[in-house]
């Protein structure tokens, strides 16, 4: 294999769909608050999604794309409406379990071919004449110019919602979830759909994963890669695209680059992730928005830190709750005969 052909592998995956992934991870960790240890599970149901149908219905696979989509979407609603009403480590550990039971689901069922997984999956038709856009298994160059498409357009979508009032409802509910209930912000329903639209970003890198290595099993989606790609989020800047992608890219590239050290990843990304919590919380691309939480001690993304924000906040009503407490027995007391 030339080096070309090498490095365009190495652009699609990991690096490509790293950043997709963290992406749509950072939808709910940078944008709501939420912490999802899980979301490797929709990774791995748009790839079975590709594969299922791709090979049973032999479907196209622009058809099967917007499906992958949707059954993750539809996976992300399922999971986010009996749970999103916890908060902080319990919402971490519920989502863990789920990327879990997707994972040894997918290992024990005939359905998805068991350990063996699925293979012979179809690769994209290819589009017109262009050499760039033939997509088989010789070259991975297609499939890196089509994630790169898709992820200018997962930060098309998630710009446009950042700036919209869903993104302002995302931040308040990052913020202080209790004070923006007081607001009048739907906080149930808006981090509902943080849940599906990071569940949509993960479900389409899944597709195209499938696509490009046309063989999958349940060893392909880890709890682990759910781990790198918040590393990724938190080590990047949590709230800002340009942070999240420059994470996502040193997670993906850096074990490439060093690869007679590939037995010390989780040792050398766990102690940088720690590093970063000390040295620099903000991340290395910090938002604007987050920085300031920060300067203020509001913590922002409560979640990471148990409810570091919501813990302030509360510990500031407890305290004017006890002042108006000792005012109150003040005036009886001065009032009694």
């Amino acid at each position: 294999m030339s080096p070309q052909s090498d490095w365009s592998a190495i652009l699609f995956y990991p690096i490509g769909v790293y950043i997709l992934l963290a992406i749509g991870l950072n939808v709910v960790v940078g944008q709501a608050g939420l912490l999802d240890l899980g979301y490797v599970a929709f990774f791995a149901i748009g790839g079975y999604t590709m594969g299922k149908i791709g090979l049973s219905l032999k479907w196209d696979f622009w058809v099967i794309l917007p499906c992958g989509i949707a059954a993750a979407a539809v996976a992300g609603v399922i999971l986010g409406a009996p749970t999103l009403r916890l908060r902080g480590d319990y919402l971490a550990i519920v989502t863990l379990g789920f990327g879990e039971i997707i994972r040894i689901t997918a290992n024990n069922l005939n359905f998805t071919g068991g350990p063996r997984g699925l293979s012979g999956i179809p690769n994209p038709p290819s589009v017109g004449s262009f050499s760039a856009l033939q997509f088989n298994v010789a070259t991975t160059k297609p499939f890196y110019y089509l994630v790169l498409v898709m992820i200018i357009l997962a930060i098309v979508l998630v710009k446009r919602l950042e700036r919209s009032r869903v993104g302002r409802a995302w931040a308040a509910i990052r913020e202080d979830e209790d004070a923006a209930e007081v607001m009048g912000v739907p906080t149930f329903r808006f981090k509902l759909w943080a849940f599906a639209i990071g569940a949509c970003i993960g479900g389409a890198a899944g597709v195209l994963f499938a696509a490009q290595t046309i063989s999958i099993t349940p060893e392909d989606f880890p709890f682990l890669l759910s781990s790198y790609i918040v590393v990724a989020v938190v080590l990047g800047g949590s709230g800002n695209l340009a942070g999240v992608i420059l994470g996502a890219f040193l997670v993906a590239w850096l074990p490439e680059r060093f690869r007679g050290f590939a037995d010390y990843r989780v040792l050398a990304f766990g102690g940088a992730l720690v590093l970063m919590m000390i040295v620099r919380p903000e991340g290395l691309l910090p938002s604007r928005r987050r920085r300031a939480e920060l300067a203020e001690g509001t913590g922002g993304m409560g979640s990471l830190g148990g409810g570091v924000g919501g813990a302030q906040t509360q510990a500031v009503r407890i305290e004017a709750v006890e002042t108006d407490a000792v005012q109150t027995g003040a005036v009886e007391s001065e009032a009694a005969p």
